[in-house]
């Protein structure tokens, strides 16, 4: 079953809508654990570490962006914990993933239409193509 659940995480409702689905599958095994990962994209930290008035600040306004996904968690009582990243959001899951040797991992989908994937590709599409563990892409 899986146990080390990995959900990707920007806060977007997309993010909220795959935390549902990773507490549905953490609820087939009590020991389950669902790590809450958020890349802090590495062209946009260079710009937050500039504005933020401290590194504990900047901590804060990542875990905010974060509130809704973490407040379900919270009310499903389930085991989560929270891992930041920096970089690539798509490299980084997917390296953090292998390397963690995770048992499944659960991205939500922005819903790109076809021609909008293939020009900007998608997050959710690398991870899935890249990971060595199962993928749930949630819409």
């Amino acid at each position: 079953m899986y146990r080390h659940i990995l959900l990707a995480s920007d806060g977007s409702e997309n993010a909220v809508r795959a935390a549902k689905e990773a507490v549905k599958v953490a609820a087939c095994h009590e020991s389950a654990l669902i790590d809450v990962v958020y890349v802090a994209d590495f062209e946009r930290s260079k710009s937050d570490v500039l504005h933020a008035s401290s590194s504990e600040a900047l901590d804060l306004e990542r875990r905010k962006k974060n509130s809704k996904v973490l407040q379900f968690l919270n009310e499903s009582k389930v085991n989560y914990k929270i891992t930041i990243l920096r970089g690539r959001p798509g490299p980084e899951i997917v390296k953090y993933a292998n390397e963690q040797k995770v048992d499944l991992v659960v991205i939500g989908s922005r819903g790109l239409n076809a021609l909008q994937e293939m020009v900007l590709g998608s997050v959710s599409h690398k991870v899935m193509k890249r990971v060595n563990c199962p993928a749930l892409i949630v819409k």
